[in-house]
């Protein structure tokens, strides 16, 4: 019985793990540009003009070659990234194994126009739920913790949008998340057996 209690619990796990990293905000996909990458992000689609102009002076892109991390599960996240071209693997590992172990599994692939990460602008040292590597070449567009500060120094208004955005994104993740749980906890209770009175 334990053996299917834990089986069951591995699934959920990666089951929410995934569902955390389904990016649930995508309009559209194919290659973007840097501004229009930012125009369609979910997080920043409410910016004026002239914000997505100050965004784009601060936010950085970057190369990744097929296999090269992007980040790792248990790495201290940084910030969140937005998705310009390639795809990207979601890795989970479920057991304290290396990262190179069997029991690696790719838990979402994601396109262009995706963003992923954005709980590590808000987490204070927060570790990594899973790894980001690049199945292809990939270009990314990084958005981090003190990008996020200087938007808030520069132009407040600006960073209260960003941080509203980001407080429904966490929010509806945390929502849904809370579904899976609830799901997990029923399923467990239907295969566990119930406790005899001589047992309590």
């Amino acid at each position: 019985m334990g053996s299917k209690i834990f089986t069951l619990f591995l699934f959920w796990k990666v089951t929410l793990v995934n569902f955390l990293w389904d990016n649930l905000f995508v309009k559209d996909k194919g290659q973007l540009a840097l501004k229009e990458a930012l125009q369609n992000c979910y997080l920043f689609e409410n910016l004026l003009p002239q914000e997505i102009h100050l965004l784009l002076k601060i936010v950085h892109t970057r190369n990744f070659r097929p296999g090269e991390y992007i980040f790792k599960q248990g790495e201290i996240g940084v910030g969140m990234y937005i998705l310009l071209s390639g795809s990207v693997d979601i890795i989970v590992t479920t057991a304290k194994e290396s990262l190179d172990n069997a029991n690696n599994k790719v838990v979402s692939i994601l396109k262009p126009q995706s963003f992923f990460g954005e709980h590590s602008l808000v987490e204070e040292n927060g570790r990594r739920s899973a790894s980001a590597m690049a199945r292809e070449e990939v270009q990314v567009l990084g958005f981090f913790k003190p990008d996020l500060q200087e938007i808030i120094e520069r132009s407040p208004t600006t960073g209260v949008k960003i941080l509203y955005r980001l407080g429904e994104i966490l929010g509806k993740r945390l929502k849904e998340t809370s579904v899976k749980v609830s799901e997990l906890k029923r399923q467990i209770e239907l295969i566990t057996p119930p406790t005899s009175s001589h047992e309590q």
